[in-house]
């Protein structure tokens, strides 16, 4: 454990202003001892771990007594008032890490999945975040991100995701807002159903769009969600081979982005216990 007092220390550099510049710095920060823990545990390459002495004490107390192994990078001792200084706010979690990126992985890597969900347009971060945290508690194997959708590695996904987006594998799909759709072909090839999540009331009942005619829930499928407000676009829902929706109350129209995909994946698993 190394104490720095200075807070102009090049060695915080990677924790500087914090708040305004994480999303142009190309890292990963796991703020708090559970998300620190999940970032140092990914494959992601660790930096250096930063945090107030007590909270790093006991954080790596816990660990060793649990069977981590210790970290090979510096661990930086500050005081709250310090990182204060540095990062641009109070954080009063007390403990981050930070790793470097690392090589995306690639679609067909996700192929051999049961359930996959694929994001189109969701560019809120904390939707993002959600969306990994309930698809990692629900049973979904992968993510697969479309044209429009958000980095799910900026530092408020991965804090609302608890750190699931360094956990669960997910990949990009090419090509642009108007032909990244042609890229589903290639889940449909590896046996696929798509099933495109949608408000219209002339959608297919949630429920009846994840089994097949026998009643039998599909081998393999991959749920489609779109950014909050538009949803899904027209092009996404005609490449996929159903359109589904969640029934409604009178008098309301659609859910969250995150809620509906938690639903969606909820009804998936209920799906093989029927």
């Amino acid at each position: 454990m190394i104490r720095i007092t200075d807070p102009a220390d090049p060695r915080l550099d990677d924790v500087r202003d914090l708040k305004t510049m994480d999303n142009t710095k190309g890292l990963i920060f796991g703020e708090g001892p559970i998300v620190a823990g999940r970032v140092i545990d990914s494959r992601y390459p660790l930096r250096c771990v930063v945090g107030f002495e007590k909270k790093l004490d006991t954080f790596f107390a816990q660990r060793e007594e649990e069977g981590f192994p210790p970290v090979d990078v510096p661990v930086y001792a500050v005081t709250r008032e310090l990182l204060a200084e540095v990062a641009g706010y109070d954080m009063h979690r007390g403990l981050i890490a930070v790793a470097g990126k690392a090589p995306e992985r690639a679609v067909d890597t996700l192929l051999d999945a049961r359930t996959l969900v694929v994001l189109e347009g969701v560019g809120d971060h904390e939707n993002i975040g959600a969306i990994f945290r309930n698809a990692a508690g629900m049973g979904v194997d992968g993510v697969l991100l479309g044209a429009g959708t958000a980095d799910p590695l900026y530092r408020r996904s991965v804090r609302v995701s608890m750190g699931h987006v360094l956990r669960l594998p997910f990949a990009h799909l090419d090509g642009t807002v108007t032909t990244w759709q042609r890229s589903l072909e290639q889940l449909r090839e590896a046996g696929f159903h798509l099933v495109s999540l949608t408000p219209d009331d002339k959608a297919e009942h949630l429920a009846d769009a994840l089994i097949d005619a026998s009643g039998a829930p599909y081998e393999k499928i991959a749920l489609l969600v779109g950014g909050e407000g538009p949803g899904l676009t027209e092009h996404a829902m005609r490449a996929t081979d159903i359109r589904a929706r969640i029934p409604m109350a009178n008098g309301t129209d659609s859910l969250n982005v995150a809620t509906s995909a938690a639903i969606a994946f909820y009804e998936r698993d209920r799906s093989f216990s029927r």
